[in-house]
């Protein structure tokens, strides 16, 4: 059986060997290198990685231009690839090559083994079951999940009463809500997206009920967040009846709530384009040269925990903080309640720039802290904005914060839970878990 992290940091004997073999594994493909390459091995990584920097040098000038350079600039990056594995071919060395990335790659998977603990859990608290839910479902969200696994159905014979939206007519899913705590709801849920769902936790937060979270979307980012399966969203209705609560926190845009995240720059003027929607690959390569370029849009400047970032191409400020590695919205949150805000801005204005992304840093135009405020100004009076997957236009300064355990989300007691997110590869780190000081060894 499997131990957990003790307190001194160290990991137990599985994690101790999972770093060894990361050791070995870097070991091995030194090895390989100097056996096969001898003398050459240098100059065969300097020359992988200059290939490596021309090829995301390419991919940056075709994304900050049209026609014919953009051509060019993706056969740069092709060739550069290319060549570099001709030449390693004509050497023979290519194989030598395939087998030190192969190394590379267990050595990363097993480090990363190595260092991921177990995290903290939020803390559950037992409250009664509900006894007037109401749910409000929307029967298009997720391509039709409301219908396909009966959720209207099977919250009825739970005691729930169920709003299905209708698909031809607006509704305010704000005022829905709001009408059913006057009439005595004592829980607000959807079954949506997280636009809905943030809306329908606004009303839940102000009025002090708890919030069910049914994972009836197309990504569920907030579901996945909160440890629910998103496979199936009907078990998430087994917090009717056998539920504890969590108290997360909120964030807040103006006066509007987002539970997920809110975007600024290149992504959000994108998605208000009127041609986005028909087609959605022509429409980014068409306006990403402008925007990139800051030919086109809002000039922006981010202010968060005393950092200024002046004319940031794109801006993410998310409800806490996305974990290492697992930025971009793509991610995952390891907690809803650490009572802060994530931001991630970049600014990249130049392929060697876009080349120094590779390296990591905040200084090669990648920010990324935690703020319990933050504004976005604009040499604009209003600003495209993505708040939760919602194409808004709001004016300037944009101010978000953070509100610490607004919201009671009830959730079922038997749940998944947040799937665990990569660590960042810290060899330090990996170095004491595998090679502790004999007096941590137990």
């Amino acid at each position: 059986m499997t131990g957990s992290p003790d307190a001194t940091g160290h990991g137990d004997g599985t994690r101790r060997r999972a770093a060894r073999l990361a050791f070995a594994a870097m070991g091995a493909a030194a090895v390989v290198l100097l056996i096969v390459g001898g003398l050459k091995s240098l100059a065969l990584l300097l020359t992988g990685l200059a290939a490596l920097g021309v090829a995301v040098a390419g991919l940056w000038w075709a994304l900050t231009h049209r026609g014919t350079r953009r051509l060019l600039a993706l056969g740069l990056a092709a060739g550069a690839v290319a060549a570099v594995l001709v030449g390693y071919a004509l050497v023979d060395l290519l194989w030598a090559v395939l087998l030190v990335l192969a190394l590379w790659a267990v050595a990363v998977a097993a480090g990363r083994s190595a260092l991921r603990g177990g995290s903290s859990k939020p803390v559950e608290h037992r409250t009664p079951a509900p006894a007037r839910p109401f749910l409000i479902m929307n029967p298009r969200s997720g391509g039709g999940k409301v219908e396909q696994f009966r959720l209207a159905e099977r919250a009825r014979a739970l005691g729930a009463e169920v709003v299905l939206l209708d698909p031809e007519h607006h509704q305010d899913v704000a005022e829905l809500a709001r009408g059913a705590v006057a009439r005595g709801a004592d829980l607000l849920g959807v079954a949506g997206g997280d636009g809905t769902q943030a809306l329908v936790a606004g009303v839940a937060a102000e009025h002090g009920v708890p919030f069910l979270v049914i994972s009836a979307g197309t990504r569920n980012h907030f579901a996945m967040d909160l440890g629910l399966d998103r496979a199936d969203p009907s078990t998430c209705l087994d917090a009717l009846t056998d539920g504890v609560e969590l108290r997360i926190d909120l964030g807040m845009i103006g006066d509007r709530v987002f539970v997920n995240n809110a975007s600024f720059g290149t992504y959000a003027a994108v998605v208000q384009s009127p041609a986005y929607r028909d087609d959605k690959v022509r429409t980014i390569l068409d306006m990403l040269p402008d925007l990139l370029t800051h030919q086109r849009g809002p000039r922006l400047r981010l202010r968060a925990s005393g950092t200024e970032v002046e004319a940031p191409q794109a801006v993410l400020v998310s409800n806490n903080p996305y974990a290492p590695g697992d930025a971009g919205g793509l991610g995952r949150r390891p907690r809803l309640d650490t009572g802060a805000l994530g931001v991630l801005g970049v600014k990249v204005d130049s392929a060697a720039q876009a080349v120094g992304l590779l390296r990591g840093g905040a200084a090669t135009g990648l920010t990324a802290l935690a703020a319990r405020e933050v504004v976005v100004e604009a040499d604009a009076a209003e600003i495209p904005v993505g708040v939760d997957g919602e194409a808004l236009v709001l004016p300037t300064p944009v101010v978000c914060r953070i509100r610490p355990a607004a919201l009671r989300v009830r959730v079922p007691r038997h749940r998944p839970g947040v799937p665990s997110a990569r660590p960042p590869l810290d060899w330090r780190r990996l170095r004491r878990i595998a090679f502790p000081p004999r007096d941590a060894v137990g």
